[in-house]
């Protein structure tokens, strides 16, 4: 049972004031939410139906759809809700849910991006060894571990934030985040400090040391190799940096967001800042892979293609 149940409920204090255009918000909100649906699911599609793209660059990518699409669904039906409500409040339970998801979500996308860049250098720098290094079976159990990796370490976050004493129950943000509850304690919150600390060094840091690395590798490679190499280089690891720089972008604005004071600015700054990431990312991701890799989007051309000529003959 959770030591935060001295509450029923938090109250979110970030829709104080957009009681004036809560209804062009949630058009807006609605709106995003059923184009990065259709967009991922899309893709998701395409990738699953058509065995020529069950390789390594394509599942990889195909990760990062249905993360997309577990991130915002975790976080677009609760915040449609709560525009519309006059209260915006939300159970304890189900605000711990939702702060799951969302940090399972970023902790996916950042292990995802990473082997995603471990997959570009091995591919560019290693070509002959390639297929015997990234067979389908090592690719599917990389993919599972990055799940699995970023579900445990988000639920020992989270037990540790469970058995805190709450002073307050109102989260000044538009949604339920883990930092906004630590930032609420009475109690000693030492421990979820330190855990914060190296859950950053050992997931966040090695990560970003890991694709600087293989990057600089690329770059050896691209400036003594041949044109054709350095186009396969740029063709390949265009969407992954345009994606890496995207999500680097968004964790940084929601780090602003979250650690500073913003009441000075307008009311509508600091509510872009929180939706940034869930917004861009979600919607860039489909729209990179879709159009920079080739086969993906030969396969998008076919498949609306064939449902048009289908309408055609009816």
């Amino acid at each position: 049972m959770f030591s935060v149940t001295q509450f029923s409920h938090f109250r979110l204090g970030g829709f104080s004031d957009i009681r004036f255009l809560k209804h062009v918000f949630f058009l807006v909100v609605m709106l995003i939410y059923m184009l990065i649906l259709c967009a991922n699911l899309l893709l998701i599609a395409v990738i699953c139906r058509n065995r020529c793209l069950h390789e390594p660059m394509y599942m990889f990518p195909c990760s990062l759809f249905v993360n997309e699409l577990f991130g915002s669904t975790a976080f677009y039906p609760l915040l449609l809700d709560q525009i519309l409500s006059d209260t915006h409040t939300v159970s304890v339970p189900l605000c711990f849910l939702q702060i799951f998801c969302l940090y399972s979500y970023v902790r996916v996308e950042f292990l995802t991006l990473t082997a995603i860049s471990y997959d570009r250098y091995l591919a560019i720098c290693y070509p002959l060894q390639y297929n015997s290094h990234m067979t389908f079976k090592r690719v599917s159990m990389l993919i599972a571990v990055v799940w699995i990796a970023a579900f445990l370490n988000v639920a020992f976050m989270l037990s540790l934030s469970s058995t805190l004493q709450l002073c307050g129950n109102i989260i000044n943000n538009i949604y339920c985040n883990n930092y906004s509850i630590v930032k609420l304690a009475c109690s000693d919150t030492r421990v979820n400090n330190i855990f914060g600390i190296c859950s950053l060094v050992l997931g966040n840091i090695v990560s970003m040391i890991l694709i600087f690395y293989t990057y600089m590798r690329i770059l050896r490679v691209c400036f003594s190799g041949s044109k054709q190499t350095r186009q396969k280089a740029v063709s390949t690891c265009t969407p992954h940096l345009v994606s890496l720089f995207n999500f680097s972008f968004g964790i940084c604005f929601e780090v602003i967001q979250s650690r500073l004071e913003m009441s000075h600015l307008p009311p509508l700054v600091p509510i872009f800042l929180s939706l940034y990431l869930i917004i861009c990312q979600p919607l860039l991701n489909p729209v990179m892979y879709g159009l920079k890799m080739s086969k993906i989007f030969d396969m998008c051309k076919r498949l609306f293609c064939s449902k048009i000529l289908l309408i055609q003959l009816r």
